[in-house]
């Protein structure tokens, strides 16, 4: 919780359970991932952007949502699930962020949570995970959530949910199910990376990466900690990636392309990898952008990030796909150089009229077998 105590909505006081840092006017960019932020960074610079996706809300099923989950859910608040309602006013105080959310339980067994909305985000919990979960683990939750709120990844999340849905609807249309699968897919693929994005706000939010960790855990194998450990799932982690062959390479891709959120073990893997960074470490100790800044956020600055993060993933994978990947980008200067040194033999042609330094067709300069072996 925050660092000092504080009146709620009807005037009680709150007093924290132990001490956690705040991080007044923070943005959002603070903790996403390079993927997802330089993509929220284009959408905010186009004009009008915020006019059209309100326009298209009306073709959208939220205000059918809405009235779903306050007819057949239970709303947070004093009254009910008050230890919820303690926790996500802790994590948008925590975010600054100023207007809390609604939230709603309901009843599923299924352990899951998400936030949509377009005008106004709502976050949704399940019994399941009401249940499965203690305090601490369920903090980092509620702050993944209110980080996909801060970040506004719940309009994006609603348009994802009607474009599958239209795609169902359209399917008989030809090449009309294509393209809009198509629109999902990469949807996803970007959803996926905001899901990474959330995780880091649950961390800041929750400032207890054990408690984190255990909640994914629990996520993966149910309410078994006993049964686990954090050190063996991570290395599940480790062999995910580095394990099998190309084809296994291929089967992970598959895999991985319905789904919305990535696989649990590289989630754990990922925030405990961005925990122990310098990134993190300044942004505890208050050096962070400001949500004053956004405006001036460069979107080819971002994408440059983007694509660096991607390149130094190519590079340090041990995934055997991406290995090959990075070895020709790696090989290719130097199958250029040699291929650009084989002609430029055959341009020059012999010199002194002297052929019988070689075979007729070979340039006298080109390398031999002997002269390769360090070039690959």
């Amino acid at each position: 919780m925050s660092d000092d105590s504080r009146p709620n909505g009807n005037g009680h006081e709150h007093v924290p359970s132990r001490q956690r840092r705040r991080f007044p006017g923070i943005s959002s960019r603070a903790y996403e991932h390079p993927a997802d932020r330089s993509a929220l960074v284009a959408l905010r610079k186009l004009s009008g952007f915020d006019t059209v996706f309100k326009a298209l809300s009306g073709l959208l099923p939220e205000r059918s949502l809405r009235l779903l989950f306050l007819s057949d859910s239970v709303r947070v608040s004093d009254a009910q699930f008050a230890h919820l309602n303690d926790m996500l006013r802790d994590a948008c105080y925590i975010l600054d962020l100023e207007k809390v959310p609604p939230m709603y339980v309901t009843q599923n067994p299924q352990p899951n949570a998400m936030c949509i909305g377009m005008d106004e985000p709502i976050i949704v919990v399940t019994t399941g995970l009401v249940e499965l979960l203690d305090e601490e683990e369920m903090r980092a939750v509620v702050g993944h959530e209110v980080g996909h709120a801060l970040s506004g990844h719940s309009v994006y999340r609603t348009i994802l949910l009607f474009l599958t849905s239209l795609a169902l609807r359209v399917a008989w249309i030809p090449l009309g199910n294509l393209a809009i699968m198509a629109i999902v897919t990469a949807l996803r693929e970007w959803f996926r990376k905001s899901e990474l994005s959330a995780d880091r706000a649950g961390l800041l939010v929750g400032q207890d990466l054990r408690a984190s960790m255990r909640g994914l855990m629990k996520i993966a194998g149910g309410d078994h900690l006993h049964e686990m450990n954090v050190d063996a799932f991570l290395e599940q982690a480790e062999e995910y990636e580095a394990g099998g062959d190309l084809r296994d390479s291929v089967l992970k891709i598959l895999n991985v392309l319905p789904r919305s959120h990535p696989f649990t073990t590289v989630r754990a893997a990922e925030l405990k990898k961005w925990a122990e960074s310098r990134e993190y470490q300044r942004l505890m100790d208050g050096h962070y952008p400001r949500r004053a800044e956004d405006k001036d956020a460069s979107v080819s600055d971002s994408f440059r990030e983007s694509a660096a993060h991607y390149a130094n993933n190519v590079k340090s994978s041990k995934d055997p796909l991406m290995k090959l990947v990075s070895d020709l980008a790696g090989s290719a200067g130097g199958i250029g150089d040699r291929v650009r040194r084989g002609f430029d033999g055959f341009t020059s042609g012999p010199q002194n009229g002297n052929s019988k330094d070689a075979p007729k067709g070979t340039p006298k300069d080109a390398p031999g077998p002997e002269g390769d072996g360090d070039e690959n």
